[in-house]
């Protein structure tokens, strides 16, 4: 089953001191969120001082639970909680159709990554944002004859590459 010995593998995950410069080739990590729930505001785009531009939007998830003694289909009370997620969309085609047909109360898919920066407000004050980069997303819209369907966009960097369309 196994083809190499599970200290080979443990290896890639491990940083060793005495082997840095190899262990840091063979080191993995990951920053990889993955989001569902309802859009709490229409999109905005913004652009910063000669930036590109970017799509904005804040997304809420939530959590159910069950408190008491219940099994399932018994009685207790049903705690939730919302958790905001603010989302930035940098990818030029994903941010544009992102800001074209997302509005509040959508419902979609979105997966990124996190990231922590720091900026000043009006008021002089430094404060901490968290943010999720989208790199894909997928949701449910309805066009003007009031069907509905689904965008789903892929990554730039996806395995396709322009010129190579099957025919």
């Amino acid at each position: 089953m196994w083809r190499r010995p599970a200290w080979q593998v443990l290896r890639q995950f491990v940083r060793h001191d005495s082997d840095t410069v190899t262990s840091l080739v063979l080191e993995r990590s990951m920053n990889r969120v993955q989001l569902l729930g309802r859009v709490g505001q229409d999109p905005i785009m913004r652009q910063v001082e000669g930036k590109n531009p970017v799509t904005i939007f804040s997304l809420a998830t939530n959590e159910m639970w069950r408190t008491g003694d219940s099994e399932v289909g018994q009685g207790g009370d049903i705690s939730q909680k919302t958790t905001w997620h603010r989302i930035s969309v940098f990818r030029p085609g994903l941010r544009d159709v992102t800001y074209q047909y997302v509005r509040k109360g959508s419902r979609i898919f979105v997966e990124g990554k996190i990231d922590y920066g720091e900026y000043t407000d009006k008021n002089n004050v430094r404060r901490q944002a968290t943010t999720i980069i989208a790199v894909v997303t997928l949701f449910a819209f309805c066009c003007d004859g009031g069907a509905h369907g689904s965008v789903y966009l892929e990554p730039e960097n996806s395995l396709s590459t322009p010129g190579s369309e099957q025919k």
